[in-house]
């Protein structure tokens, strides 16, 4: 029901919190996450963009650059999610990572500016499979890169936006698609 709500306020990323999660489970597997982690990780990569239907459509569909202040409205989605799950008690152990998923790994990020080993295990991996998914998606504003080229971007900005360990993973499982995807040519 929440990803259909997700779906409902924003039409052009349908499928997105889907691969978010495939991407966010394989990755978190081949880091060693536990099958209880892994249901988290499941649960908090499905539900990551909940609080952008807090967001006005006017900003989510923008087929423009954002302004500062419209960027700032998109940046509080992460609160918002927090804020609409947190009385559900069955997601309790999901909320930080929903709600840290665009922090960065130089403390850059948002919405607390957290770093490095204070971002929770899980929304290191939601990062990654969450910006390479929005990259290599068309949107109203651009059309979406290749894999490779997005590929690049992870693994240009490892240790800035993204932890190592998580994208050496994300490298191998990106790879092994792309080998897939040649196969099936």
């Amino acid at each position: 029901v929440l990803v259909n709500a997700i779906e409902a306020k924003e039409p052009y990323t349908k499928g997105h919190c889907e691969r978010v999660m495939v991407m966010s489970v394989e990755l978190a597997k081949r880091l060693g996450f536990s099958p209880e982690e892994l249901e988290h990780v499941r649960h908090a990569a499905i539900l990551h963009d909940i609080g952008k239907i807090g967001i006005a459509d006017e900003i989510l569909n923008k087929p423009d650059k954002l302004t500062d202040e419209e960027y700032a409205e998109i940046k509080k989605h992460p609160v918002i999610a927090y804020n609409i799950l947190k009385d559900l008690t069955f997601l309790k152990a999901e909320l930080e990572g929903i709600v840290q998923h665009h922090e960065r790994y130089d403390g850059k990020g948002y919405p607390y500016g957290l770093k490095g080993e204070n971002i929770c295990r899980m929304a290191r991996v939601l990062s990654v499979a969450d910006t390479y998914d929005a990259m290599t998606s068309d949107r109203p504003y651009r059309m979406g890169m290749s894999m490779e080229k997005a590929a690049e971007e992870i693994i240009a900005n490892k240790g800035t936006q993204f932890e190592p360990a998580v994208v050496d993973v994300f490298v191998e499982y990106i790879q092994e698609k792309m080998k897939v995807g040649e196969t099936n040519e």
